[in-house]
């Protein structure tokens, strides 16, 4: 009887094999990496071949990719990419991606999938801008669009832009990036020149949204700061249908005629999901701003 139950345990045998990870079905991996946020994802591929496999499945990005990806993907010069997989399309997205002849640029939180935007100067109407003894374009790699609009001294300064874009629901705030201070570099180093800086000292900018649906937002701020780059939060605007376009007016106004105004470096405008504030995306200068 003993060795019956012996040989029924398998002991003269010796123990199997132990499952290994390789051993999980690919679907099975795939199911779990699910619920994982995209960069833990990234990290779990690196683990084998089978994980690295499975995080590759369409299932897996196409809730973490935005509801407007496919109208993202008919604005870019690439239209190649429509054909790729959903991992692709995420990983491409992630990455800022130029359109309308490279004066704008979309991309996609990595994290989160929230959808922002950027657009460059040169898509904006600067009153003056034709006129050399007021505004020039410089080349600068301090900007994403390699060029900024310079001030270098008026009177009335008024910068306006708008963008229609189909955004996801949302709540998104507006931002311009600006910098007084010509930038440059001497000897391979970064140079600031603020011989031209006046003006702001004395009256607050004016800094304003509105979209189509209503939504207004109107913020003064005095532009301070000389020699670095800060974003100024203009205000915020909610998305609530996501298959239509939303359109959106902002503007930057110093039309106190009283004193002339100088050495402003006008770089973007930047759009982005409020939730993304607070996590590192932008720097935000909103102390010194009202509403």
């Amino acid at each position: 009887m003993g060795a019956n139950a012996s040989s029924l345990l398998g002991d003269s045998e010796g123990p199997g094999p132990r499952p290994k990870l390789e051993d999980i079905p690919e679907s099975c991996i795939a199911l779990v990496l699910s619920y994982l946020d995209p960069p833990e994802i990234a990290k779990m591929a690196r683990v084998n071949r089978a994980f690295r496999a499975a995080s590759s499945a369409d299932f897996i990005w196409d809730p973490k990719l935005p509801s407007n990806f496919s109208y993202i993907l008919s604005k870019l010069p690439d239209q190649g990419l429509r054909d790729k997989g959903r991992t692709e399309i995420y990983a491409r997205l992630c990455r800022p991606n130029t359109f309308d002849d490279g004066t704008k640029e979309v991309w996609i939180d990595k994290r989160t999938g929230g959808v922002c935007l950027a657009i460059s100067s040169k898509a904006m109407t600067i009153t003056g801008i034709d006129d050399r003894r007021y505004w020039n374009h410089i080349p600068t790699d301090e900007s994403r669009f390699e060029t900024v609009a310079y001030l270098q001294q008026i009177w009335w300064v008024e910068v306006d832009g708008e963008m229609e874009f189909q955004l996801p629901k949302g709540t998104y705030s507006l931002f311009f990036r600006l910098h007084l201070g010509k930038v440059g570099k001497r000897l391979g180093r970064r140079v600031c020149n603020s011989e031209n800086v006046h003006g702001w000292e004395l009256k607050p900018a004016q800094f304003q949204l509105t979209t189509q649906n209503g939504h207004r937002a109107v913020t003064r701020c005095m532009i301070q700061n000389v020699g670095n780059w800060a974003n100024y939060h203009v205000g915020e605007f909610v998305v609530e249908d996501s298959n239509s376009l939303t359109k959106i007016k902002y503007s930057l106004t110093q039309i106190d005629c009283t004193h002339t105004k100088g050495g402003l470096c006008v770089d973007s405008v930047l759009i982005c999901p409020s939730s993304s504030e607070g996590k590192g995306m932008f720097s935000v200068d909103a102390e010194a701003c009202t509403k």
